[in-house]
């Protein structure tokens, strides 16, 4: 799963970005919460990581956060008062870990993290359009430029859901098995096959048409401009 990582603190950034990682987490790093939401239609994640440093309760921040994502938010602070722990809870912080934190501590809740980004309903996921492809998360319905849309079914959706959110990126197949249908394992690549054999027919009418490729005993990408 894809995880964003917001660190204030070089060092906190490298060791949380490990333990992160340790977990099976696909890790992005920044340092911007703003810049993170600016871009968020074309790069969302699959949960949110924040080890913010100073003496101001990041209200605001959350509040940017929830206004165009529900991904699981884990926020890392200096102790806090009771009530500004709660009113970050109701702010829509998912977990909130005071400092200092062990790697255990964190690991573990990382888990707990990638429990509840499995169980995000899709249709609260944003809508998204790469090359001449729009993909609507709501109605589970692909449209290509000028034709009418067409809809997917749940796996289908999550497929290519999958693939356009790292446009460009090789996805695994592995990865892919554990997205589509939630659950690890090496040997579906059949299942997976025979899947994405279906997305093609639905998104490439054409022989011209090329959107999806596959990478031979690795997985399969969603080609964007410079593919």
């Amino acid at each position: 799963m894809q995880c964003i990582l917001i660190a204030d603190n070089i060092d906190e950034k490298e060791i949380f970005s490990f333990i992160l990682r340790r977990t099976g987490m696909a890790v992005n790093i920044s340092t911007d919460v703003s810049k993170m939401v600016s871009s968020w239609s074309e790069e969302p994640f699959d949960c949110i990581v924040l080890a913010l440093n100073g003496t101001t309760i990041p209200f605001k921040q959350m509040e940017k956060i929830r206004s165009i994502s529900h991904s699981p938010v884990l926020m890392v602070l200096d102790p806090l008062p009771e009530a500004d722990f709660c009113a970050l809870m109701e702010a829509g912080v998912d977990i909130v870990l005071q400092r200092p934190v062990s790697a255990r501590v964190l690991a573990a809740q990382a888990r707990v993290l990638m429990r509840r980004s499995s169980s995000v309903p899709y249709y609260v996921l944003p809508s998204l359009k790469q090359k001449q492809i729009e993909l609507d998360s709501a109605a589970h319905m692909v449209t290509r430029e000028g034709e009418e849309p067409i809809r997917l079914t749940q796996l289908e959706f999550r497929l290519l859901y999958t693939l356009m959110t790292h446009p460009g990126q090789v996805v695994p197949t592995e990865v892919i098995v554990e997205r589509v249908w939630g659950y690890s394992g090496e040997g579906n690549r059949d299942l997976v096959r025979g899947l994405m054999s279906r997305l093609r027919k639905k998104i490439e009418l054409f022989e011209t048409d090329h959107f999806l490729e596959t990478i031979p005993g690795v997985g399969y990408r969603f080609l964007n401009d410079s593919n």
